[in-house]
């Protein structure tokens, strides 16, 4: 199979197997059948390691397909809302450690929940011993946020909003200077709104993400001209005139993104709006403006989603589901709006729907809106090309690399290497530790203070109300009546 060179490479899933269009997409396709041998070492390390695995969707492709394929109980591949939950789940079952595959405030974030709920003795490992970077969570430790926290701090009953994707420190600080509660992309859209149900005079404030704190601003706009039905459906107590009321007081950070979401700018937009009209459009929250009004615009019109990235999974899964009931034979083509990671956990779910028909008649197209150049070679025989310009360079709106070399850090070879030293008994694996903060807050720990914003997103999870202690400090701390 060939594709115009105009065209984006994809991924074709039929029942006959997948077919990878493009060298971006056969890097991607190598290994979503692993080397069986590999897997049955993983899960014999792991046994004997008595180690669970918390992972995010946007690990290394080899990894996530060893992985899927394991046997081992003791494994987690989502988002990272639910990445701490599960850890706690498998210190629950008796894991004696958790191994976090993601960058450097996941394995932060695994800690303190797992501190909290009694887990002391858990072990938490990364599998490398040096930084596992973010560059959006770094843009939260620069003195312009702490400079942007103090003028959120004397804003009327003023609560901070703030990505889980940032480091237990800046949480802790945030928290400090004001009332903070963490979010995902999954849930910010429902904790914004709640907040301003709960205390509609508060200045809501979010960060750090400066491209999903503008498209959040374009989605309430979008609310803000529906009819008061569809907007009791996003929440009861709502409606256009409180949205409207609520854009006047939601304020973004307006130095801070990710530069793999920062990579599907206009020209990929405009590329996906001439060449892809047939295509459903997924665009996670993160991702530029254009990209973000094309996504809005496709699901508005029932062929497109945004959101998280278990957002974007579950609507391929729907949208294929119902495609196979219809019955007839087509072609869903799928444009990928996200890092492409996300490819490997898309690929099991839809080749679980396709092998559960005896005949199916529908094929699944994964679409990367990258460049083909966003290709690096190896030297290896075996695997001459991988996804992703090698270290980052070289990614542009033109089309980009569209993959995380931090998370990229989490590799096959990492994680063996880290089970043999377990295995061996090697007592010193504090370098695989997460950071660890000796710094004082008004006395307090770093862990525990950034904890409490974590701590009040799950209350949120759990109740659908903002926790009555995180209202009361946001009332509290404000200077004007």
């Amino acid at each position: 199979m060939t594709m115009p060179e105009a065209d984006f490479p994809s991924l074709l899933l039929t029942s006959e197997g997948p077919a990878a269009q493009g060298a971006f997409a056969r890097a991607q396709a190598e290994f979503l059948d692993p080397d069986g041998a590999w897997v049955a070492r993983l899960d014999e390390r792991l046994a004997a390691a008595n180690a669970g695995i918390v992972a995010h969707f946007y690990m290394d492709a080899e990894l996530q397909g060893a992985l899927f394929a394991s046997q081992w109980p003791h494994i987690h591949i989502s988002d990272s809302l639910l990445m701490a939950d599960a850890a706690v789940k498998m210190a629950e079952a008796g894991v004696e450690r958790v191994i976090v595959l993601g960058v450097d405030f996941m394995s932060e974030n695994v800690r303190a929940m797992l501190d909290v709920a009694g887990y002391h003795d858990v072990q938490v490992l990364r599998v490398a011993e040096a930084s596992i970077g973010c560059s959006l969570a770094e843009s939260a430790e620069r003195p312009a946020y702490a400079a942007w926290l103090d003028k959120a701090s004397r804003s009327p009953f003023p609560l901070h909003v703030v990505y889980i994707n940032t480091s237990l420190r800046t949480k802790a600080h945030a928290h400090a200077t004001v009332p903070t509660i963490t979010c995902t992309s999954s849930n910010v859209v429902r904790t914004i709104l709640q907040a301003a149900s709960q205390e509609p005079r508060g200045h809501l404030w979010f960060g750090p993400d400066t491209y999903m704190g503008r498209n959040l601003k374009t989605f309430f706009e979008h609310v803000a001209s529906m009819s008061p039905e569809e907007v009791a459906k996003l929440h009861p107590d709502h409606t256009p005139a409180s949205v409207a009321s609520l854009l006047e007081r939601l304020h973004y950070f307006e130095q801070g993104n990710c530069f793999v979401h920062h990579l599907f700018g206009d020209d990929v937009a405009a590329t996906v709006r001439a060449r892809y009209a047939d295509a459903y459009i997924t665009a996670h929250l993160e991702v530029p403006g254009e990209m973000f009004a094309l996504g809005l615009e496709a699901q508005q019109e029932g062929r497109g989603v945004v959101g998280s990235t278990s957002d974007i999974l579950k609507f391929i899964e729907s949208t294929t589901t119902r495609a196979l009931a219809c019955g007839e034979a087509r072609r869903c083509r799928f444009v990928l709006g996200t890092e492409a990671g996300m490819v490997t956990a898309i690929v099991r779910s839809v080749r679980a729907l396709l092998e559960a028909q005896p005949e199916p008649l529908v094929e699944v197209e994964i679409i990367f809106p990258v460049s083909e150049a966003a290709v690096a070679t190896t030297g290896d025989a075996a695997l001459p090309v991988v996804p992703g310009v090698q270290a980052g360079e070289g990614c542009s709106t033109d089309g980009g690399c569209a993959t995380c070399p931090y998370m990229k850090m989490n590799s096959l070879d990492a994680l063996d290497d880290l089970l043999g030293r377990v295995r061996g008994g090697e007592e010193n694996l504090d370098g695989f530790a997460p950071r660890v903060y000796d710094e004082k807050i008004a006395a307090r720990s770093v862990a525990e203070v950034g904890g409490e914003p974590i701590l009040f997103m799950r209350d949120f999870q759990r109740t659908g109300q903002l926790p009555g202690a995180l209202v009361e400090q946001l009332r509290a701390r404000t200077t004007h009546g």
